[in-house]
């Protein structure tokens, strides 16, 4: 009897540490949902021909970039977030690898497609020069985090890769994180004006890259502790 329960101890802590691994692409995804929703309403509204209006008018203008930015949005938000499962990647079934030749592309035209936005669309009237600068900032960061972490596995370092890479995915789920912290000021704040509005959306990408880098510090000192 003692054996068996010796013996069964591994099997648990390995099922409970595969369930705990896949929280964090359901978290990821979950955080991605509003946006996502967002975006396909944005969508609807370019392909039905939905009434003009002051908020809109610089899409309908000019529709290809935020068509192009939804759609690489939602397939680097959703395939991006199953990047983060150990399981698929350490199996050697070429998952990770060919979900991440996807990314790339799609994750810089996430970055490319939102500077092209900030810097050539009119600014809405809730967006103040902070907020412009953030935006270009973390967009231009996501671009080279993506670039460094694709070079970086092309010279087989696979620790910076994947620490790029999770950050270029921070930057790029900020405007999940920015839901968040936007009705986190609303109950604080109530009305927010556009300064507040710039520092709850700008704190959003620090939180994100905040936890990226304790996930990327995590993963190190486990692997010192293991070798």
């Amino acid at each position: 009897m003692k054996t068996n329960v010796i013996d069964n101890i591994p099997s648990n802590m390995s099922a409970k540490k595969v369930q705990k691994t896949w929280w964090v692409p359901a978290g990821l995804i979950m955080l991605s949902v509003i946006p996502l929703i967002f975006g396909a309403i944005r969508l609807n509204q370019l392909a039905s021909g939905a009434e003009i209006t002051p908020d809109n008018a610089r899409f309908f203008a000019s529709p290809s970039p935020v068509i192009i930015h939804i759609i690489s949005s939602t397939i680097y938000a959703l395939f991006g977030a199953f990047q983060f499962v150990s399981q698929l990647w350490k199996r050697g079934n070429g998952w990770h690898r060919w979900v991440g030749r996807l990314l790339v592309p799609f994750g810089l035209a996430v970055g490319l497609s939102g500077l092209w936005m900030t810097l050539f669309y009119p600014r809405p009237e809730n967006a103040n020069d902070l907020l412009f600068a953030f935006r270009l900032f973390f967009g231009f960061g996501m671009v080279l985090s993506i670039i460094l972490g694709f070079i970086s596995i092309r010279r087989r370092d696979v620790n910076q890769h994947r620490a790029w890479m999770t950050r270029a995915y921070a930057i790029g789920m900020g405007v999940g994180t920015q839901v968040l912290t936007g009705i986190v000021g609303a109950l604080i704040l109530g009305e927010v004006n556009k300064f507040e509005n710039a520092l709850m959306m700008g704190a959003a990408w620090v939180i994100n890259l905040a936890i990226a880098e304790l996930s990327i510090r995590k993963r190190s000192t486990r692997q010192l502790r293991t070798a």
